[in-house]
């Protein structure tokens, strides 16, 4: 028998985890980690003999890691080669000697709370092992041990509700306060905790009882029957109970007790001593200290497992903050809406409210000057914090700086308030500081302001004369609604679902503003109304133009768009003589100086997410623009991010949220990281009085559409596409951690593209389609079930829009479709000239072209052809590659699902299996959308995913590969 060696294996741990061994020869130098393996783990059957086992270099040295567990399982079957001798080191010998009596205990579960962490500041388990290993420990041992219970705990959900309760229950000590030492053992803390029974026969209490009249408080101690306990008997601060009190029998060997009790008070409450004996207990307590008592001490004796009778009006008093309240003057909102607007002055009066009481300003800051933290006011004691009073001053301060508070101060605050009753919410720290200033609205206010939030009461107007058309009920509720919100110059978003008419709403409105607004009387001294102003993507001016001539013919409309458009003093010249100017938000940005030359009688943005991004210089120049009144329209306020819903409410009125500073801490922090309900509910009241919402299935609607079925056509790569994409996947790793951050969240973003393009077809990455011939039959599963499905629904005269991200796609498949329909093909992407589109669009809808003239299948790239767009004539709709956002992708497909639709409509989304595409397909069925919660998703925050969560999202699943 041949015998290698001698080694000597040594242990350490891994930050990842994990242990690290590593050999060493006895006469000198290291073990291969090769040679180690198979010495270790040549017999090891759970590890395949070794192959499982991973090799590496740490902290200059080459070894083998095992896993934690892996690591138990190991130590307590080791499975050395025989011929070897092999030593284990002082540090790793431990964890040899141990792990049975460990595995042992974990699996009989002798798991108790550690009494050391809880000294140091934190919360954790032991195991309970044998006293000969006790000696034994070491602080390798120690950690990997502690790894092993937080993988047991984490598996038993006794042992974590076990930890909440204790993390809810037992009070922590920081760092470095021996005081533990002198008032509680283990064996104390675990009784204290309720982990072991107490046998005692009762428990030693203490008791605050307030005075009769402004008296001193008193402290007594009384011993309460743990089997019977409404038995109660009071004592000294020996034990001694109090003349008259009979003591059962069974107490008197425990009576001493009281004592330690006492003693362990004074430890955890030094204020408690009395100033002439320190090592007694006092009996009364001034104001001020029976504040501190109730406020801070109870809750400490509470935590250390002492029971505490306080006063049964303190809990309820504990709960109750003040509010302070502006009760409004009740001539307030009486002298006109013309008076109104977000910025308007109110005048009122200050109240402080503590519960159901109400004090008057007089009243609080008297007491304020008598510096008393408890207070009997009216027969009832109330608690006056002075860091509560401290921020109530603070307060009116603030509010008297800013002159009072204006009309937007008092909305917010209602609506913001409304849902809270002055108890402290759950789950808040009882001290935290969280002053709420109310407002009490007077009878013209709160009348205004049901109008505003439920949106009914509002007077209703019929279409104005210049109106050529027929309003449905609900369009003509949100024509009345945008001029009830005109009347106080608030602005309004009306996002309706996509297909219900905003456009037609609008043109309403603005021939009702013409009409009651813009008639100057014979005689009088009046300027005439200024021209409204109208903003939306370039890709629907010709839309806009052609509705506008359609149902407001009368209407004077100036387009500024184009190379020829007027400048300076001439453009002001001419929008001054329009009822309507008609632009881009691209020069909303480049023409900033002639449209901030106009006080505009209105300003309107059509697909109002445009100015979603705030930082950018098209979104800021459309904000600073100035009129009377301001309107966004859009079906979806919110895609991905709540910023977005604060850039367009800081149009429609500015400053409503504050700044996106402080909007971001308040709000979209807290909301978009743990989806705090409270502040979801907030924002949701706070933005309903501008915010205007139906959606196609209300049955209030009453749209008698046709039914909308959406299906999901799978298919799976061919074994070219496959071998690109793990290709590709294998390179993008290679170099994704040599990277810094920026230059890896460019990769990762490129890579998003790349391999979407190998789900659509393998000629994508190697040249430009337009106008190219290919080779593309039998490349692409996903090409040829799209031509199939297409060809097919032509045979039966059926039209259809099909949607793609990409333009090199798009060329691909109408240079494919063309060839194989034997008929043209339309694609419109965000380069297709303003003349070129409205040509395509015409070709498309005009029933009255003669059949050869209509085109039937029209491609559209996502962003250009999602919006803005009519296109009832197609009842097919086809997502070739899918968004992350569904709101992007609705609001595509119903260019073809809305109003004028008359045909049952179906709705085909791609997706490859296998692949990212199915990753996306899942996430959008998974996710929680924020949009519906307030009223999607970009692929940016992918960039912020670890390597191994985008391994998993990109890793190609081999089973749905077409071999």
């Amino acid at each position: 028998m041949i015998v290698t060696g001698p080694y000597t294996v040594h242990a350490s741990w891994m930050p990842a985890g994990a242990l690290f061994l590593w050999g060493a020869r006895r006469q000198g130098g290291s073990v291969d980690a090769t040679e180690l393996k198979h010495l270790l783990f040549a017999w090891h059957a759970a590890s395949f003999y070794g192959t499982f086992i991973e090799t590496l270099e740490f902290t200059g040295k080459e070894g083998v890691v095992l896993e934690s567990e892996d690591a138990l399982h190991y130590f307590c079957d080791p499975s050395e080669l025989q011929h070897a001798s092999i030593e284990w080191s002082t540090e790793a010998a431990p964890l040899k000697a141990a792990a049975p009596a460990i595995r042992e205990a974990l699996a009989a579960g002798r798991v108790m709370p550690d009494y050391d962490k809880w000294r140091q500041g934190s919360l954790g388990w032991k195991l309970q092992l044998p006293e000969e290993l006790r000696g034994m420990e070491s602080p390798l041992l120690k950690t990997w041990a502690d790894t092993l219970i937080e993988a047991e705990v984490r598996r038993r959900p006794e042992l974590q509700e076990a930890l909440t309760k204790l993390t809810e229950t037992v009070p922590r000590i920081q760092r470095g306060d021996i005081s533990a030492d002198l008032w509680l053992d283990e064996e104390d803390w675990l009784v204290s905790i309720g982990w072991k029974p107490d046998t005692a026969p009762f428990r030693t209490c203490l008791q605050l009882v307030e005075p009769e009249h402004d008296g001193m408080w008193r402290l007594a101690i009384l011993l309460q029957d743990r089997q019977l306990a409404e038995r109660i008997i009071s004592c000294d601060a020996e034990g001694t109970p109090s003349p008259g009190e009979p003591v059962p029998e069974e107490w008197q060997p425990e009576l001493p007790r009281v004592s330690r009790d006492v003693e362990r008070w004074l430890h955890i409450i030094p204020e408690l001593r009395d100033t002439h004996e320190p090592t007694r207990l006092k009996r009364e307590l001034t104001a001020d200290e029976a504040w501190e008592f109730l406020a801070q001490g109870s809750r400490q004796l509470v935590e250390a497992g002492t029971p505490v009778f306080l006063p049964a009006w303190w809990e309820r008093l504990r709960r109750t903050k003040p509010r302070l309240r502006a009760k409004l003057r009740s001539s307030v909102g009486t002298t006109g809406s013309s008076a109104f607007g977000l910025n308007q002055l109110m005048e009122f009066d200050w109240r402080l409210a503590v519960g159901d009481m109400e004090l008057t300003e007089e009243e609080f800051r008297t007491l304020m000057e008598e510096k008393r933290r408890l207070v009997r006011f009216r027969g009832r004691w109330i608690q006056l914090d002075p860091k509560q009073m401290e921020a109530i001053s603070q307060v009116m301060k603030q509010v008297k700086k800013k002159r009072g508070l204006s009309f937007r101060d008092v909305l917010e605050l209602h609506l913001a308030g409304e849902e809270e009753d002055g108890e402290n919410p759950a789950g808040r720290e009882e001290d935290d500081i969280d002053l709420k200033l109310e407002v009490e609205l007077n009878d013209h206010l709160r009348q205004l302001i049901t109008r505003l939030k439920e949106h009914k009461g509002v007077p209703m107007q019929g279409p104005p004369p210049g109106f050529h058309g027929t309003l449905r009920p609900y369009q003509a509720e949100g024509v009345s609604w945008l001029l009830f919100l005109r009347q106080f110059g608030l602005g309004g978003c009306l996002a309706d679902d996509m297909g219900l008419g905003k456009t037609i709403q609008w043109i309403s409105y603005l021939l009702s503003v013409k009409e009651q607004e813009g008639q100057v009387q014979p005689g009088e001294d009046q300027e005439p109304l200024p021209p409204g102003l109208l903003i939306c993507p370039t890709s629907v001016l010709g839309n806009w133009q052609k509705e506008l001539q359609r149902f407001a013919p009368g209407m004077k409309v100036l387009l500024h768009y184009g190379p020829q458009r007027r400048k300076g003093e001439d453009f002001r010249k001419e929008a001054m003589e329009a009822d309507l100017v008609l632009s881009s938000y691209t020069l909303a940005h480049l023409d900033e100086k002639e449209f901030s030359s106009i006080y505009w009688s209105s300003i309107c943005l059509d697909e109002a997410q445009n100015i979603k991004n705030a930082y950018t210089k098209q979104s800021g120049a459309v904000r600073r623009l100035d009129g009377y009144h301001r309107i966004a329209m859009t079906g979806t306020p919110i895609e991905n991010r709540l910023t977005e819903l604060w850039s367009i409410f800081d149009f429609l009125n500015p400053g409503y949220f504050g700044t996106l500073r402080e909007f971001s801490h308040r709000f979209v922090q807290p909301i978009e990281r743990i989806s705090d309900q409270a502040l979801i509910g907030q924002v949701q009241r706070m933005i309903r009085p501008f915010l205007l919402r139906r959606l196609k299935k209300d049955p209030a609607i009453q749209l008698d559409l046709p039914d909308k079925d959406e299906s999901k056509v799978f298919i799976s790569l061919t074994a070219e596409q496959a071998s690109l994409y793990e290709n590709y996947i294998r390179d993008l790793f290679e170099r994704l951690d040599r990277l810094g951050p920026m230059e890896r969240r460019g990769l990762i973003l490129s890579a998003l593209t790349r391999l979407k393009q190998i789900c659509n077809h393998p000629e994508l990455l190697q040249k430009s389609m337009r106008g190219a011939a290919i080779q593309w039959r039998e490349r692409s599963n996903k090409l040829e079930r799209l031509l199939d499905m297409v060809s097919e629904l032509r045979t039966e005269g059926d039209r259809c829009l099909i949607f793609t991200q990409f333009v090199e796609t798009g060329y691909m498949l109408q240079h494919v479709l063309e060839q194989e329909l034997a008929e043209p093909v339309l694609f419109l992407h965000g380069g297709t000239p303003k003349h070129t589109r409205d040509e395509m669009v015409d070709r498309f809808q005009n029933e009255s072209l003669p059949e050869a003239e209509r085109n039937g299948v029209f491609l559209l790239s996502l962003k250009a052809g999602g919006i803005g767009l009519n296109l009832t004539a197609a009842n097919h709709v086809f997502h070739f590659d899918r968004w992350w956002n569904p709101a992007v992708e609705n609001q595509a497909t119903d260019r073809a699902y809305r109003i004028g639709q008359s045909r049952h409509v179906q709705v085909h989304k791609f997706v490859t299996l296998g692949t990212l595409e199915e990753r996306i397909d899942d996430m959008i069925e998974r996710k929680q959308d924020l949009s519906r919660q307030i009223v999607g998703g970009g692929e940016g925050w992918i960039t912020e995913l670890s390597t191994e969560d985008l391994k998993e999202l990109f890793s190609l699943r081999q089973e749905w590969i077409n071999v």
